[in-house]
């Protein structure tokens, strides 16, 4: 069994990314359908802050898809082209060219909660009213893949190409803090690793707000724990050494959720998300939500723009952010849309993506 523990994304990823680029003996090389990999089979990683959940390396440093992926979860949603929105490439694994057998959010979360209803009967629910009645209990889990996952048909009668990674979320309240525990068939270390600790926190610290605790360690099992070989399309071996070469990065963990219940806070981040996908980069939220969920919204404006390579609208909302680590992911967005307007380069400049990368 691999083990490690550490307080920040990114030492999880690059302790993964070292042992998989090694020779280790005890690495295996598995053909499977999506390619070769070098495969770490038990791996169990520790996550002691939970907020710290975004990476902020050069190399794979990202916020905008794990928050489009995040947002879709919680909408309840398979539609493809959602995410696709966020992640390119999604279309691979839709059997009907329109949703997604193994989306999460439309086994964990029910479509009356989207409409505010205020005793949904969903997934989440359960978990939620299990850890109210009985704070001790060990039975608040969600799972996430069925058996039935393993022989379900896509449209063309051949076996699904998107069965659920995620088997199992397990939440538990120790010592007044709730502790989330993942465990995982397959996980590929450079694109899905990232996505999934973000994802799978914050999902930790929404039930942690709407159970008046504070979230306490993630842990995150996987059987399957691997990272591809390169191939034209795509060099995940080559990026996880960049990734380690470039050394260790300050912490900068995400700002606490605010207190209380988040779920009128979220509705009103998942209605701008609909419309800033729509087609409204200008969308505005309530004058009276929390920072920090203007900020998501800030950041999904953001993306629409560097979508449009509107970039001088998205540096204008660079200073409205509340939550100084974002700007790191602002100023990667902009440069990569290789800014013509000499105003907006003397903003992102190189040295002013360091200093956001290492404050």
């Amino acid at each position: 069994m691999f083990h490690h523990s550490a307080d920040n994304l990114d030492d999880l990823m690059r302790k993964v990314f070292t042992r998989l680029l090694s020779g280790n003996k005890r690495n295996n090389r598995v053909r499977s359908r999506k390619g070769t990999s070098t495969e770490l089979f038990g791996a169990l990683l520790e996550l002691t802050n939970p907020r710290a959940r975004l990476g902020r390396s050069e190399a794979r440093a990202r916020v905008f898809s794990p928050l489009g992926e995040l947002l879709w979860y919680l909408s309840g949603s398979d539609a493809l082209d959602q995410i696709n929105y966020y992640i390119e490439g999604y279309d691979e694994f839709s059997d009907d060219g329109e949703t997604l057998n193994g989306a999460y959010g439309r086994r964990i979360f029910g479509r009356a909660r989207l409409h505010g209803d205020a005793e949904p009967k969903d997934e989440w629910q359960r978990v939620i009213d299990t850890l109210r009645a009985e704070p001790g209990s060990r039975n608040a889990i969600i799972q996430i893949y069925a058996n039935a996952d393993g022989a379900r048909n896509g449209a063309d009668g051949k076996k699904s190409k998107d069965i659920p990674c995620t088997c199992t979320l397990h939440f538990v309240i120790r010592k007044k803090r709730l502790h989330l525990h993942v465990h995982m068939r397959s996980n590929d270390v450079f694109l899905g690793l990232p996505h999934d600790v973000f994802s799978f926190t914050m999902l930790q610290e929404i039930a942690a707000r709407e159970l008046g605790v504070e979230p306490g360690t993630y842990h995150h099992s996987v059987a399957s724990l691997h990272l591809y070989d390169d191939t034209e399309r795509q060099k995940p071996r080559t990026n996880a050494q960049k990734y380690v070469d470039e050394g260790l990065h300050d912490i900068v963990p995400m700002p606490p959720m605010p207190l209380g219940d988040p779920w009128p806070a979220v509705w009103q981040v998942l209605e701008a998300e609909r419309e800033i996908r729509a087609g409204n980069p200008n969308f505005e939220p309530v004058a009276d939500l929390d920072p920090y969920w203007r900020d998501l919204i800030i950041l999904l404006r953001v993306f629409a723009l560097g979508t449009l390579r509107d970039t001088k609208r998205a540096a204008e909302l660079l200073n409205r952010l509340n939550h100084d680590g974002f700007k790191l992911y602002v100023l990667d967005r902009i440069a990569k849309k290789k800014v013509a307007d000499p105003v907006i380069r003397e903003l992102f400049e190189p040295e002013e993506v360091d200093a956001q990368r290492n404050p």
